[in-house]
C-alpha cells in the first residue's frame, strides 16, 4: 500500500502487510516521525473488541478466572474476559463470555469503563460491564481454555491488585475503579 497516510501528526509513506489470521493483521509502516524523521512503526490491528465482565453477588462476592497466557508465559488471574466481533453488541459478548467461562447469567448490566490496552503498538479496545443479580448455569468454555474458576470476597481481589499477584490490566483496571465508586465492597 503506498497512500500516505496521516495519522495525527505521523506520516505513513508505505504501508504493507506482513501477517494477518483470523483475530489480527500486523502491519509495517514507513513513517515520517512528528519530529520529521523518517522511521518505521509496527501496527497490530485488532479484529475484535476484548470484553471483561465484573461479576458482583449480593454479598459482595466475585469470581476470578485463572488461565495459562502463552505470550507472557505464565498463568494469569483474570476477571471473566474475552471478544467479540467489532460489530456485535459488546454487551451479547458480556453476556455470552460471562456464561461461558463461569456460568452465570446477569440480569443487571451497567458499562464500567472503555480503555485500550496496548495503545503504543495495538488499537486493541475493551469494554468492562458489572454484573449483577445473578444466577448459575453451567459454564463452557472454549477448546481453547483451561480455566480455573475462584468465587473470592471483592476485597480478597483488591488486595491481589496492590500486592501484584493480579496484573491483568482489564481486571486491574476495572477493580480499581470499583474501589472507588463501591467502597462498601471493600469491607469482608
Amino acid at each position: 500500500m503506498n497512500t500516505i497516510i496521516y495519522k495525527g501528526d505521523w506520516i505513513s509513506n508505505n504501508s504493507e502487510l506482513k501477517y494477518e489470521n483470523p483475530w489480527i493483521k500486523l502491519l509495517h509502516h514507513q513513517v515520517i516521525t512528528p519530529g520529521g524523521t523518517p522511521g518505521i512503526y509496527g501496527e497490530v490491528h485488532f479484529k475484535n473488541l476484548a470484553v471483561g465482565i465484573l461479576p458482583i453477588d449480593e454479598n459482595g462476592y466475585t469470581w476470578r478466572v485463572g488461565q495459562f497466557r502463552f505470550p507472557i508465559n505464565q498463568y494469569s488471574w483474570e476477571i471473566p474476559e474475552g471478544g467479540g466481533i467489532l460489530t456485535t453488541d459488546p454487551l451479547q459478548n458480556a453476556k455470552r463470555e460471562l456464561i461461558e467461562e463461569v456460568g452465570l447469567i446477569a440480569t443487571t448490566w451497567t458499562e464500567l469503563l472503555q480503555l485500550h490496552l496496548s495503545n503504543s503498538v495495538t488499537d486493541e479496545k475493551a469494554i468492562v460491564f458489572i454484573a449483577e443479580d445473578l444466577t448459575e448455569t453451567d459454564n463452557n468454555p472454549e477448546d481453547s481454555e483451561n480455566l480455573t474458576i475462584e468465587k473470592i470476597h471483592f476485597s480478597k481481589l483488591y488486595d491481589q491488585v496492590l500486592n501484584g499477584i493480579v496484573t491483568d490490566s482489564i481486571t486491574v483496571a476495572a477493580v480499581l475503579k470499583i474501589s472507588i465508586l463501591r467502597p462498601n465492597l471493600l469491607k469482608l
